[in-house]
């Protein structure tokens, strides 16, 4: 089993203004998302399957805690409260389907996957024009 454990810095992003521009979140709100996601800390603990994650940036925090298999609470990268189940999509990489709690929206996904000392985390708005931000 793969060990995601660790703290973790970003090295590398890509298309993370696209993904917001994607959700609907407006010009004003991207350029401060963008700004306070440039630098996030990432901390990562697990014991087997059971994992923590706590992203602090300068404008917030989130922490989520859950066990591959087992549906749990969550939010969407731009704030929207869903539900979500994380399952091995191989050896080195968790999938998790998000599903919004109320109302419409884009259907969004995260997959974490560990690359020798990389972790590389997509965010994706699915759908007919997938757009997927890239987070090394």
């Amino acid at each position: 089993m793969p060990n995601f454990a660790g703290t973790w810095k970003m090295k590398k992003s890509e298309n993370f203004d696209e993904l917001l521009k994607a959700l609907g979140v407006n010009a004003m709100l991207r350029k401060v998302a963008v700004a306070a996601a440039s630098n996030p800390h990432v901390e990562i603990r697990q014991d087997g399957e059971q994992f923590y994650i706590k992203t602090s940036t300068s404008v917030r925090t989130t922490e989520i805690n859950f066990h591959i298999g087992e549906e749990f609470d969550e939010e969407t990268v731009d704030g929207r409260k869903c539900k979500s189940l994380a399952t091995w999509e191989s050896e080195n990489k968790i999938h998790c389907q998000q599903t919004l709690v109320d109302g419409n929206g884009p259907k969004t996904y995260w997959t974490r996957e560990l690359n020798g000392d990389e972790l590389i985390l997509v965010r994706a708005q699915g759908g007919s024009e997938d757009v997927r931000c890239i987070r090394m």
